[in-house]
């Protein structure tokens, strides 16, 4: 059941529609609800500029952009520190091929590595680099590793990055976040999932940083912007969306991610982002 969910003003102007994926879009074995795609889908052709903003890297988020049929002109990855733009010439072909790497935020990991590792002897570490390729520790099994090399934990010592991922399966939530709270991790902005997994990215990058860039880039109304996740990496989105248009929390979203938001739809399961985008003009 939703809450506070009011109908836009039916209003020709288009909304700026950001949108999370995991959780939000996708559930947790990468299916995309029916109802969903549909609502997407049908976002899009009443003319609304519907995009993604999410954790994942370019690589993980082509296939999303794929199974939706959308191709916005910029897509925000790595939780705002890569923006990738649509290339004019390649609008027929495949997500991963359509779009050129256009604006990266990046940063020096290996102050950030060592200390968490001071405190995450047995974590499972893995940096992603300005050309999207990946360099991972061993552990990392579960992910998609397409475009990663492994290595030892001295090989992730790079000058540039634009995001890391710790991952640490003994700990739950709880203790992972009291945990990260002890490290006194510096000069790097970072986001808790919903398991041991901390996501890091540059000092002062989110993917509201990203979100506002393109808003200005595109010319939108802040007020016709609107936002939808379920995760503490979203809090910041929606803060910016809420401030003046909307910012909508998934069902299954932490406490502290709801209150951040401005509304709450259904869960995941229930499909509830369709509802969201179903009250758009």
């Amino acid at each position: 059941m939703s809450e506070r969910m009011p109908r836009a003003d039916l209003t020709t102007d288009p909304w700026f529609v950001a949108l999370d994926v995991d959780g939000t879009i996708m559930h947790e074995d990468e299916s995309i609800d029916p109802a969903v795609a549909s609502a997407v889908a049908s976002a899009r052709d009443r003319g609304h500029d519907v995009t993604i903003a999410t954790g994942r890297s370019w690589a993980g988020t082509s296939p999303v952009l794929d199974a939706l049929g959308l191709r916005p002109e910029y897509v925000v990855c790595a939780n705002g520190a890569v923006t990738m733009r649509r290339d004019g010439a390649a609008s027929d072909a495949s997500a991963s091929d359509a779009y050129v790497r256009f604006h990266i935020e990046t940063f020096d990991p290996t102050t950030a590595l060592e200390r968490i590792r001071s405190f995450l002897p047995e974590g499972r570490f893995m940096v992603e680099l300005p050309d999207g390729h990946r360099l991972y520790t061993a552990g990392m099994d579960t992910w998609n590793l397409d475009s990663a090399s492994q290595v030892e934990f001295e090989g992730l010592f790079v000058p540039s990055a634009t995001r890391v991922v710790v991952v640490s399966p003994e700990h739950e939530t709880q203790e992972f976040m009291d945990l990260v709270a002890g490290m006194g991790l510096h000069q790097v902005s970072y986001a808790i999932g919903w398991t041991a997994w901390l996501d890091i990215a540059p000092d002062g990058v989110s993917k509201a940083t990203a979100l506002e860039r393109v808003r200005g880039w595109q010319g939108h109304d802040l007020h016709r912007v609107i936002a939808v996740g379920d995760g503490r990496n979203d809090i910041e989105m929606f803060t910016w969306a809420g401030a003046a248009g909307r910012a909508v929390a998934m069902g299954q979203s932490p406490d502290e991610v709801k209150a951040a938001a401005t509304e709450v739809t259904g869960g995941i399961d229930e499909a509830g982002l369709a509802e969201v985008l179903d009250t758009l003009p």
